[in-house]
């Protein structure tokens, strides 16, 4: 097994939740993925990293961090 990226992303509505497993699985070498709707948590594991999964999401207009860093308060 590769390496587990968790992310926080803000999953808002069935919609959302759709665009963001659209983009995850247009990553490569993925192995599994998984949305956990009560903690806005997204895992991905597999041989990617923290900076695919992010960019992937910011692709579709989402804000990704990962556990334990807080939101930059200054941004938007």
């Amino acid at each position: 097994m590769g390496n587990v990226v968790e992310l926080k992303v803000g999953l808002h509505c069935e919609e959302c939740i759709k665009k963001i497993l659209k983009a995850i699985k247009k990553i490569e070498d993925i192995e599994t993925y998984n949305v956990d709707t009560q903690l806005n948590k997204v895992i991905v594991t597999g041989n990617v990293t923290t900076e695919q999964v992010i960019r992937a999401l910011q692709k579709i207009g989402k804000k990704a961090n990962t556990w334990g860093q807080e939101e930059d308060e200054s941004t938007s």
